[in-house]
């Protein structure tokens, strides 16, 4: 077998680690040894530039909320490429903090707003003196693929245009509480609040992340 190669960009790595996230990390490693690919991470943090064309796959996780302050005034000088790498239908899992950072903005602890870069047209609200917390289940038909987590957060977000729910709530509360839907999907982004990490209790969509980047980056081999 030729040796395959992605090379990963932890965005904010050494601030964002609500609930043991990075475990997604050792998740994406572990499948992607177990495919025989290479799979090399690489932090990109504050003051650090980001280029688009370096990376095939992003992980953006959350944070507390003064950690996510921080990314978030540091972000904007990011936003034009993150923009183009999500465009040009590069492949990231955003989760929970990262997630609402990608939409317009979010509601901090203390009903301030707080910008995203809006790379995807969701928003996110607060909930006062409320939060979602619990085991969840979502379904998604378009994969026929059911994912398992654990949400814990306080914000309610409302997809927008050409944004389509990672899944239906089954079981928890999901993005909002309201509409049944569960994260987002735009082009090759995949945001949730599910921690527990996501990977490491849905390896399915650890494998679809890892053969998504390798399809976009070797488009005439066959993987499957």
């Amino acid at each position: 077998m030729a040796n395959y190669e992605l090379h990963l960009c932890h965005l904010y790595g050494n601030l964002l680690n609500t609930y043991g996230d990075n475990g997604n990390l050792l998740m994406l490693q572990y499948v992607a040894k177990k495919m025989g690919i290479t799979l090399t991470t690489e932090i990109v943090s504050i003051h650090q530039e980001f280029k688009a064309d370096d990376f095939d796959l992003i992980f953006f996780g959350g944070g507390q909320d003064f950690e996510q302050v921080i990314v978030a005034e540091d972000l904007p000088t990011k936003k034009e490429e993150l923009t183009r790498y999500i465009e040009n239908d590069g492949v990231m899992l955003a989760i929970c903090g990262g997630y609402q950072l990608l939409g317009h903005y979010y509601i901090g602890a203390h009903g301030e707003q707080i910008k995203g870069i809006g790379a995807l047209d969701h928003y996110t609200l607060s909930q006062e003196n409320n939060r979602f917390i619990g085991d969840t289940e979502i379904y998604n038909e378009e994969f026929d693929e059911t994912y398992y987590g654990f949400e814990n957060h306080n914000g309610m977000t409302f997809l927008g245009k050409g944004e389509k729910p990672l899944g239906k709530v089954i079981q928890g509360k999901g993005n909002n509480g309201q509409d049944q839907t569960e994260g987002v999907i735009y082009k090759n982004v995949f945001g949730s609040y599910f921690h527990g990490p996501i990977l490491a209790r849905n390896e399915i969509l650890a494998k679809r992340l890892i053969l998504t980047a390798l399809k976009k980056k070797y488009p005439n081999e066959q993987f499957d």
